[in-house]
């Protein structure tokens, strides 16, 4: 799809559901609401996936190991995750969506970038359609969403964390470029830890900072992304919406109790996982040309190890071999396994997927 208008007269909203998952729990458990709540497991080996804003006041987060969670929030509720009950929540979150708009770009469960340059309700005002959304998604669910509204899409995802919870924020084209410029670079979107340290060891700390590096030194220090954070230090993002946004893969992963050792127990842990991503690559047609194996050891060192093919894997029995022959040059090891993953991507041009993260969590 392309889009010949000015970015600068795109009118982009990015809507985020506040605590997802754990809102939903404390929507369907009253007993929960008010309560620090963690969607998870609280084994030793479990891990958080979402938390809420009880919990994260004792800095509770996702992705944090559950031990971790309790031992900074002791009254910390765990509960199994419910991802049909989200993915079901998260349709009708969409169909809001398409009451304003159908070019629509799901980023997960509970977010999505919206142009509604030109809407449905011909209403001229993105904040005022934002705000309805948010109060229709309220009505409807019960849950509440913040929103971030630019011309560009970074500055909206960016917009949407000013006034969470429940809230909205703007940032017009007039004041873009001086936000980005007084922003941490480790604030930025997309910009991780790793980059981040890396910017900081070359005096880049703020968007400024950033924006005085000329393109030449951006690319030698960071290759192809230099030219993305040379645009975007100047608030500068032309990439439009895109409701067909193609997957780029689908993976899933286990953390054992037990550490494995033995390379027949670590083949036994392959299967369920291939058959959890072939059974979803099955329902949306996808075929990948890429099989890669995720090892998280004891000392959580992580390793990946992948097969590119020239034609589609054909079936799980041929996904799951090529894994085991991934796997099995890492035996034997003197460190435990706690955690495999497997993923399947490089998939098919002819083929679009429906954008939606897969959640697969074991």
């Amino acid at each position: 799809m392309t889009d010949d208008r000015d970015p600068l007269t795109r009118k982009i909203i990015h809507v985020d559901m506040d605590a997802f998952y754990a809102s939903v729990e404390q929507r369907d458990n009253p007993e929960l609401r008010g309560k620090p709540v963690a969607v998870g497991s609280p084994s030793a080996r479990g891990v958080v996936a979402a938390a809420s804003y009880e919990a994260r006041a004792f800095g509770v987060r996702s992705a944090l190991a559950s031990i971790t969670a309790k031992r900074r929030c002791p009254d910390l509720i765990f509960v199994p995750p419910r991802f049909e009950v989200y993915r079901t929540v998260s349709a009708q979150i969409r169909d809001i969506f398409a009451e304003h708009t159908d070019l629509i770009e799901p980023l997960s469960l509970d977010e999505a970038y919206l142009d509604v340059t030109v809407n449905k309700q011909n209403i001229p005002i993105a904040t005022e359609i934002a705000a309805i959304i948010r109060a229709r998604i309220k009505e409807i669910t019960g849950l509440n969403a913040s929103a971030g509204i630019s011309y560009c899409k970074f500055l909206a995802k960016m917009a949407s964390d000013l006034n969470k919870p429940n809230g909205q924020a703007v940032i017009t084209p007039r004041h873009g470029p001086a936000f980005v410029e007084a922003l941490a670079v480790k604030k930025f979107h997309g910009v991780g830890p790793a980059t981040a340290a890396k910017m900081e060891r070359l005096g880049i700390r703020t968007g400024a900072d950033l924006k005085s590096r000329p393109l030449a030194f951006l690319q030698e220090h960071f290759g192809k992304s230099g030219h993305w954070y040379y645009a975007i230090s100047r608030g500068i993002d032309e990439r439009a919406v895109r409701p067909d946004r193609q997957r780029k893969s689908v993976g899933a992963e286990d953390t054992f109790v037990n550490d494995i050792f033995d390379v027949n127990a670590a083949r036994a842990e392959i299967r369920p996982l291939v058959e959890k991503v072939w059974r979803y690559c099955e329902s949306k047609r996808l075929r990948g040309r890429t099989a890669t194996l995720k090892v998280k050891y004891a000392d959580f060192q992580i390793i990946t190890r992948s097969k590119t093919f020239a034609m589609p894997i054909d079936t799980a029995d041929d996904m799951e071999t090529t894994l085991n022959t991934l796997l099995g040059p890492l035996f034997p090891t003197e460190k435990g396994i706690r955690l495999l993953g497997v993923t399947v991507s490089s998939f098919a041009d002819d083929v679009v997927a429906e954008p939606d993260q897969l959640q697969l969590m074991v």
